[in-house]
């Protein structure tokens, strides 16, 4: 064999050492898979190498590793010509093999975000309308966790080299999310027994209740990376208006400049770039009109948005005010196929604002000011 193959071969087998880092986190603390449990292990887009670490740590832990491996060229493919009849078949298996699942770890690569974007609007959303119970039961009854992997498309949504990128994804992944998690309790008892909740900053005055709500941290369970709080409003309290300072992605189209009006909970005006395709996915059905959750982010790693809401969610001194789904953790009621978890971060750099809880203020340019809180502030979470 020349030497040169040789070469070839060992890269191929090679693993980053950061691999084995990331799936021990994954199996032993985000899902704690145990002996004897069943795991879907959804890959898309993912290198090779890092699923079969994975594979070998959830077979390390005892459990069994059901594999899915997909490619998002694919996906947009499938979704072009999907119809009912299809979609009903895709979820009767779906949720069948979910059924055996005790958890689900989901993966996802994209070397293009906005493949999707030339998918036909009703088309995503029968096909989400359809699978959603797939989706409902993963979130309300299995251990779960979702992630983004690292490529040069979100390296370069976030202004960064693809090595930069890479080294800033696996600190922020494998970050200490036991600290974290205890810094988090005060804000979760403080979201609970909280009433009324007031988010103002430029363009921004929004009054909503999230009385007998509830409230859960969020802290490397369920999302990697990780560092949110959330509640809900009550379903007709969100009244007001609320303008979003980030770029957000849904289903392959990219929106800017959003600003949502509010009465009596529902949205009764939408505007920003692409408001036509921003209204369409809006009137998706009657709960997309009305929010399913609100929370706040506080992740230190995470500075500015990248068109990734599994990063955007949790940037330091940003909160989410999202239209659609509610999670039963802390249910309003609402019922949508769309969930647009949509970012305004409140850093003084980015405008500044403020957010208070029953007439107190909790967080003014995204810095936490009562005392039990300010564990929560980025020099404080490093």
């Amino acid at each position: 064999m020349e030497p040169r193959c040789i070469l070839t071969n060992l890269l191929l087998i090679m693993t980053d050492s950061r691999f084995a880092k990331l799936a021990d986190l994954l199996v032993n603390y985000s899902t704690d898979m145990k002996k004897g449990e069943n795991v879907l292990l959804d890959m898309i887009d993912v290198p090779d190498e890092f699923t079969v670490e994975l594979m070998r740590a959830v077979r390390a832990a005892g459990a069994t590793p059901i594999v899915e491996v997909r490619h998002s060229r694919i996906t947009r493919e499938v979704l072009k010509a999907t119809d009912a009849k299809h979609a009903k078949l895709v979820h009767d298996i779906e949720l069948r093999r979910m059924k055996n699942m005790a958890a689900y770890i989901a993966i996802r690569g994209a070397h293009n975000a906005t493949e999707s974007a030339d998918v036909p609007t009703e088309k995503l959303a029968l096909y989400s309308k359809i699978l959603r119970p797939v989706q409902n039961y993963r979130v309300n009854k299995t251990k779960w966790c979702v992630l983004r992997w690292p490529t040069p498309s979100m390296a370069q949504s976030a202004n960064m080299s693809t090595e930069a990128f890479e080294n800033f994804y696996f600190d922020v992944c494998t970050m200490d999310y036991r600290k974290m998690a205890k810094a988090m309790i005060p804000l979760e008892k403080r979201m609970t027994n909280a009433d009324r909740v007031r988010l103002t900053g430029p363009g921004t005055d929004l009054t909503f209740s999230i009385k007998g709500i509830g409230a859960r941290k969020c802290e490397g369970i369920r999302n990697i990376p990780d560092g949110e709080c959330f509640s809900c409003p009550v379903k007709t309290s969100a009244n007001g208006v609320i303008q979003y300072n980030t770029p957000t992605l849904y289903s392959g189209t990219k929106f800017e400049n959003i600003r949502l009006e509010f009465k009596d909970g529902k949205v009764i005006k939408a505007s920003g770039s692409n408001e036509k395709r921003l209204n369409e996915i809006l009137d998706t059905d009657a709960g997309a009109r009305y929010v399913g959750e609100f929370a706040l982010g506080f992740n230190p790693y995470i500075q500015s948005p990248m068109c990734d809401i599994l990063f955007d969610e949790k940037i330091a001194g940003s909160l989410h005010f999202t239209p659609g789904q509610a999670y039963e953790d802390c249910d309003n009621g609402n019922r949508s196929a769309v969930h647009w978890d949509m970012v305004l971060i409140q850093r003084k750099e980015w405008g500044g604002g403020e957010v208070w809880f029953d007439d107190e203020l909790i967080r003014k340019d995204g810095i936490f000011l009562p005392k039990d809180l300010q564990a929560l502030n980025p020099d404080n979470l490093k």
